[in-house]
């Protein structure tokens, strides 16, 4: 079994043609939304549901349940989607990236409806929250599966010039489906009141914006169908494997990605920069902007849209900056920034009790755009690290398996908080994410120059 890492080209780069051209921009608009319908299907439940769990559980519930019931509502999902990486990864290197987004987008379109659907409490008792465990549990399968297929076939179309660019536009759709969330729920909070397990925001209310996931999740997979052709990288990988001429012939991808050198180095690169990544999007805005520093809600909310506005940019210059001076550089600079600056900015934050709060708002920015700038480059580098026969499979696990240890992130602070100041513990779990991740790149190569084979 020869490695999956990316190799010198048995073919010359396909010649751009106004055809391809136009497979490319299809190929590129359907990845950005499927990243896009993902993070929002993703934030549904944190932003949307929570308010409404009530619904789903008995009265009178200890507050020590009801903080496990709450949290099993996003393990599942979380559990789900590395499952889904590696199914629709090998999936997607088999039968074609196309076809995998498509059955992957459509399964998340019927489980997030049926989520929609679920009655409460007092319709079918507790078996109402179950169903929701499991149905955000298979959810979570099928939106680790979305961005599998759609993310390389999009990259595979993608000139070498243009790959930093192109993935930092699709990736930016992550900050701008919170964006669109946090709005939405705005919109529901003000339509529907919120007062207890009868209120209509409560029975009904939150239901809206699942099926709007829904609906886009069916738009997604008609654009597919539609508007999206095969790659033809992956189309002549599987000729040339089929006459026998291919240098790769993986027969289960899954596991040639898993028992590779370049899955580790991938592997602990992404976990390091999923770890620095949690401390913005769980552990800021609640622990340290709303417990530590004292922010109302509508000061919160106000603080991390601004923030997450800054994002769409910085993550589409962070791919311009890494196509330039290459990715493994940019990420190992970015590590370190991360390490340094970040964690200053994070001290300020975490003492900023008192702080104007336009202050607060200008070092939450800064903050988030130096920790999360790898983001905008993790997309091409990925992809460049494997072979067309497992890059689906490489791309899924490597972004997705590498979430699962730093979503421990709570225990590893209440671990150092036994040795140092809670405050103390939050800076040296950040430098270390950092760390991490510019020490995995480093073990890497450079790749913005290979080309696909």
């Amino acid at each position: 079994m020869t490695s999956p890492e990316q190799a010198a080209p048995v073919t010359a780069p396909p010649v751009e043609t106004p055809e391809r051209a136009a497979k490319r921009k299809s190929a590129t608009r359907g990845a950005f939304f499927a990243e896009f319908v993902d993070m929002f299907d993703i934030y549904l439940p944190t932003v949307v549901l929570t308010p409404a769990l009530l619904y789903f559980q008995p009265a009178q519930l200890d507050p020590g349940t009801a903080a496990i019931f709450t949290s099993l509502v996003f393990v599942t999902t979380l559990v789900g989607r590395p499952i889904g990486a590696a199914v629709f990864g090998a999936l997607a290197d088999r039968v074609g990236r196309r076809r995998s987004t498509i059955i992957s987008v459509t399964g998340f379109g019927v489980i997030t409806l049926l989520i929609a659907l679920v009655p409460g409490f007092t319709t079918i008792g507790i078996a109402s929250y179950w169903l929701l465990i499991v149905l955000r549990f298979l959810d979570g399968i099928c939106l680790g599966g979305g961005y599998t297929g759609a993310l390389p076939l999009a990259m595979e179309y993608s000139t070498k010039s243009r790959r930093g660019l192109l993935g930092g536009i699709i990736l930016s759709a992550f900050p701008l489906a919170y964006i669109v969330i946090n709005l939405v729920a705005l919109a529901g909070f003000a339509l529907f009141p919120l007062a207890g397990p009868d209120s209509p925001y409560a029975v009904w209310g939150w239901r809206v914006p699942f099926v709007l996931g829904a609906l886009l999740a069916f738009v997604l997979a008609i654009y597919y169908v539609r508007s999206v052709s095969e790659s033809e990288i992956w189309e002549a990988a599987e000729a040339a494997k089929s006459e026998g001429t291919s240098q790769g012939g993986a027969g289960r991808p899954l596991l040639a990605v898993l028992r590779s050198p370049t899955f580790l180095q991938v592997f602990l690169m992404m976990t390091g920069f999923w770890l620095t990544q949690n401390l913005v999007t769980l552990f800021l805005p609640t622990t340290v902007l709303r417990n530590l520093v004292g922010l109302t809600n509508t000061q919160l909310t106000l603080t991390l849209l601004i923030a997450y506005v800054c994002l769409v940019g910085s993550y589409i210059g962070s791919g311009v900056i890494g196509q330039r001076i290459g990715r493994k550089r940019f990420f190992v600079i970015g590590g370190l920034l991360i390490a340094t600056v970040g964690v200053a900015l994070m001290a300020v934050l975490v003492h900023g009790k008192g702080l104007p709060f336009g202050l607060i708002i200008l070092v939450v920015c800064a903050f988030s755009v130096v920790v999360t700038a790898p983001w905008g480059v993790v997309l091409p580098y990925i992809t460049e690290r494997f072979r067309t026969d497992v890059r689906a499979s490489g791309f899924g696990l490597g972004f997705s398996v590498s979430v699962v240890i730093p979503s421990f992130y709570a225990f590893f602070l209440e671990g150092l908080g036994g040795f140092m100041p809670y405050a103390t513990a939050v800076l040296v779990l950040l430098a270390f994410g950092g760390l991490l991740g510019a020490g995995g790149a480093a073990a890497g190569p450079e790749t913005k120059d290979v080309d696909f084979e």
